[in-house]
Formats: structure tokens, C-alpha cells, sequence
């Protein structure tokens, strides 16, 4: 296989089905195609290959396997953290809505009405009444909230749920878009709109902040427009990402409800004065689909590219066994058990050719391997390579350490790699967002998908359904003030700056 090292060389090609096809198995894969030529077969491949996900028997649906999971572990520790630091508290909620509740609120269900899945039977009798899955659960959450609230000193109720919950997608791949995901619902009650305004700014910022310092994807917040805002919701706040084929992807939101849930469920307080007054309600989430913006943004030709605070193994440690001898596996042993303490360790003592574990190991994007051998142990040192530097850069990727500066190394490198691929994806960010100076530039970046399209914009839902139209590309958040007089795309006066790009 010309270009790529004999380790790979048993790795091969498959063509992967359209994104609204599922295969009945998941797809056998030897070859990770070049993430250029094709972002969405490299993508899936990658997936399959670093053995995130497996294909469920249902359309649309993934087995999200050990590996995946402690990437979706590492996102859930970092958040939750930040949530409890925050005054919330974790519940857990019902999967099953009563359809009589799903539709108090009117424009939350006509919003979510062609993707609830239904439950008509239990066992073999048919209900009386229908049971939604959960598509989301202000339902549920507002009913409970209506109990539990009786007077401003029962307020706020800040409460965060980590759950499954089921949308009927059409097109679908993983993490990005399937039938079941993975994610956090937070949905909180207060007494005044001052008071959830602040609500929602705070976990936007702490959605950033995860996304940017743990994650490494850099992004733009901002106000989504009316016709983006998320059902029943008065604003919508997101953080938008971009990925390398130039659509952007929604990465987490954060919703002002108003009163509209409140006065639905009837959540209602004796206020300080002593009047009746409705709660206002808030709700904010990230899913799994954070970890499908962390596949596409680092990953490379080899496989992923996993920043070290979102990665479930820190180090590996390969020993590599001498003619005779034990004293790598014996060392490589005593090593992994005092790096234990202080970073996340994976001993790979397997029998297996030194090459095949190497590329195991790449294709997951750990970031630092640690090679112990007869000749570098004889010089007082081992081989650390780092999986951010390309593979063909050697010079760049492999260091001999001093086996007495190996934490101290290590330390070191996390830190660097960690902040070295946040710096490679603002770069890519930054160079592909642009300006378009006219409207003609306009419309042909956003059919292009030439990245994020700064513009200044009338916020007029015609407008933006005229561009949806005509490139496929909408406004993904907004801010102001407008940075030019008329709107880029139609030419009305301009009240705010957007992005436009076509998305996920």
C-alpha cells in the first residue's frame, strides 16, 4: 500500500451506503478512506473502525461500544461537574409522556409532531390513550414542576437529567443524527425573567467552555432566529462549530421558555406579594453529537484525534517483548501501575505484533504511546510518541525520555497536545470565516459551502427561507449590532450580524 506504513497494510476500503441507507450489519471496514476526498465515508468509516459504535437491528439506531462510551463519559464528567458547581441537581424523569400532556403546549408539539414515536400497545392490549417517547421533556419535567411548585421560596429549581431519548429521523448516521441519542436535559424554574435570562447565559457559556477547552472545537455563540428557535421557546441560544467539508453543526443549546411552559402545566407560585404569578422555565442541552464534532474536526487520514481531556486512555504503554527476556513486560508492568494514580493508563501487553498494536492505537487517537524495549530500557529511557503530529512526521511525533522524567514528560505533552489542536481548529475556523462582499459572493459561498458566511442581516424570516431555498444554507446564530446598512442576502436594512452556512 504505497504511502502508508506496513501496520495498515492489512487495513482496507469499503464503500459506505448513502446516509438514508442503514445496512443490516454493521459494515466490515480494512481501509480508512482519505478524510478529503470524503468527509461522510471517512467519517462513518472511522466510526466503525475505531470500534465506537456498532449498527443496532432497528434503522437508525447504534450500540455505542466500551470506547465510545468512555468518550461520552469523559463529556459527561466534564459537564457534569460544571452543572453541580452551579447550583444544579441531577433527576431522573419518565420515558413515556401521556399524549393528552404532549399537546397542551401547541407549538412545542406541532414543532416535534413528525419525529415522537409512539407506544399504542401494552402487551396485547391496545391503550386507551397514546404514549409518546420522549423527544425532549419539558412535558413531563413542567407537569412535576406544577407540583412541586407552590410559593417563590420553592424557586429556582434547577434540575439536570441525563437520558436517552428517541427522535424518528429519517437520515441518519452516528452520533450526529439517529433515532436514539445520548445527552443532558437542563430545565430549570424561576421567579422572575430577569433571573432565567441569567439562567440561560450561564449554561451557554459553561456549553462554550466544554466545547472549547475540553473538547477542542472551537465556536460562535449568539442568538438563534425565529424561525431556528427551538418549539415554544421566546429565544434560543446555541454554540455552532465548523466542520471540515464547510456545514456547520449545532453543538448545544440553551432556551428562554418564558411562561409558555408555565402557564401550560400550570406551574404557578404565590409570588412575595402574594399574587399568582407562572414560573419562567428555561431548558438547555448537548448531546452525543458533541463527540461527532470532536471525530470530524481533529481526525486524519490515520483515524481519530482525540484531545487528552476527552480521552478515555490518556497513555498506552506497549512493551515490546525481548528474545528471552521479560524485563520490558516486567517493566512496562511496574510503569503502568505508578502512572495510574495520576493519568488514564492502558497496559497493551496483548500477543500481537508490535505494529498492529501501534495502529490500534492510532485509528483511536489516544494520545501519547508509550514504547518500552531491551535497547531503550539498557540507555535508561523509553520512546513516547505523540498521535497529534502526523503519522509520516517521526522526527515530530517520537521523543526518547529519561525514565526518570517520564511523568514529568507526560504532563508536559498532554498539556501541549491539548492546546495544539484547539490552536489547529481556530485556525481552520478562522480562515474559513468570511465576509462575502456582495450578494452575489454571498449566495455562491453559501451553495459552496465555503464555511461560515458573516453578514450583516435584516432577520426576516422570508429572507432567510429565500436563502434556505436557493443554497441550502441557513443563519445559525445572531448578534449585534449589524457591522453594514442593508441585509447582504435580500438587501433590506440590516438589524443584526449572522452566520450563514448549511449544517447538519
Amino acid at each position: 500500500m504505497k504511502g502508508r506504513p506496513q501496520a495498515y497494510a492489512n487495513l482496507a476500503t469499503l464503500k459506505m451506503p448513502p446516509d438514508d441507507e442503514t445496512p443490516e450489519k454493521t459494515p466490515f471496514i480494512k481501509d480508512i478512506p482519505p478524510k478529503a476526498a470524503d468527509l461522510s465515508e471517512w467519517y462513518q468509516a472511522v466510526c466503525y473502525k475505531a470500534e465506537l459504535v456498532s449498527l443496532a437491528p432497528v434503522r437508525g439506531c447504534v450500540v455505542l461500544r466500551p470506547y465510545g462510551y468512555g468518550l461520552w463519559e469523559r463529556l459527561q464528567s466534564e459537564l457534569d461537574r460544571r452543572f453541580k458547581a452551579t447550583g444544579h441537581e441531577n433527576a431522573c424523569f419518565p420515558l413515556l409522556i401521556l399524549e393528552s400532556l404532549l399537546t397542551r403546549e401547541a407549538e412545542h408539539v406541532e414543532g416535534f409532531a413528525p419525529e415522537v414515536a409512539w407506544v399504542t400497545h401494552g402487551g396485547n392490549e391496545k391503550l386507551t390513550e397514546r404514549l409518546a417517547i420522549r423527544p425532549t421533556s419539558e412535558v413531563i419535567i413542567g407537569t412535576m414542576y406544577a407540583e412541586w411548585v407552590q410559593s417563590y421560596r420553592d424557586l429556582p429549581i434547577l434540575i439536570n437529567q441525563w437520558a436517552n431519548v428517541v427522535r424518528w429521523e429519517k437520515r441518519t448516521r452516528p452520533f450526529l443524527r439517529t433515532l436514539e441519542f445520548l445527552w443532558q436535559e437542563g430545565h430549570t424554574a424561576h421567579e422572575t425573567e430577569t433571573e432565567a435570562a441569567a439562567e440561560v447565559a450561564q449554561m451557554l457559556e459553561v456549553y462554550r467552555e466544554v466545547a472549547e477547552d475540553i473538547v477542542g472545537v472551537p465556536v460562535y455563540k449568539g442568538e438563534k432566529s425565529a424561525s431556528e428557535r427551538f418549539a415554544g421557546a421566546t429565544h434560543t441560544y446555541s454554540i455552532e462549530a465548523l466542520m471540515p467539508d464547510g456545514k456547520a453543526l449545532q453543538a448545544g443549546t440553551s432556551h428562554e421558555l418564558g411562561q409558555n411552559f408555565s402557564r401550560a402545566y400550570d406551574i404557578r407560585f404565590a409570588g412575595r406579594d402574594q399574587t399568582e404569578q407562572y414560573a419562567w422555565t428555561t431548558s438547555w442541552g448537548m448531546s452525543w453529537r458533541m463527540l461527532g464534532a470532536m471525530i470530524m474536526v481533529h481526525g486524519d487520514d490515520t483515524g481519530l484525534r482525540v484531545p487528552p481531556k476527552m480521552a478515555p486512555i490518556e497513555v498506552v504503554i506497549v512493551p515490546l517483548a525481548g528474545k528471552g527476556s521479560t524485563t520490558a513486560a516486567d517493566f512496562a508492568t511496574t510503569l503502568a501501575g505508578e502512572l495510574r494514580g495520576e493519568f488514564r493508563v492502558k497496559l497493551d501487553d496483548r500477543d500481537l505484533r508490535p505494529g498492529n498494536r501501534f495502529a490500534h492505537w492510532d485509528i483511536r487517537g489516544v494520545p501519547l504511546r508509550i514504547v518500552v524495549g531491551e535497547r531503550d530500557l539498557s540507555e535508561g529511557a523509553v520512546t513516547i510518541v505523540r498521535r497529534d503530529v502526523p503519522l509520516a512526521d517521526k522526527a515530530g511525533r517520537e521523543s526518547k525520555v529519561p525514565i526518570a522524567n517520564i511523568s514529568t514528560e507526560i504532563r508536559r505533552l498532554l498539556v501541549e497536545i491539548q492546546a495544539n489542536m484547539l490552536r489547529e481548529a481556530q485556525e481552520f475556523l478562522k480562515a474559513h470565516t468570511i465576509a462575502p462582499a456582495s450578494h452575489d459572493e454571498f449566495i455562491a459561498m453559501a451553495t459552496d459551502r465555503a464555511g461560515m458566511l458573516d453578514i450583516p442581516w435584516c432577520n426576516r424570516a422570508e429572507c432567510e427561507a429565500a436563502v434556505k431555498e436557493q443554497t441550502s444554507a441557513s443563519s445559525r446564530n445572531l448578534r449585534e449590532p449589524a457591522r453594514g446598512p442593508v441585509c447582504l442576502a435580500c438587501g433590506e436594512p440590516a438589524k443584526v450580524q449572522a452566520y450563514f452556512a448549511q449544517s447538519y
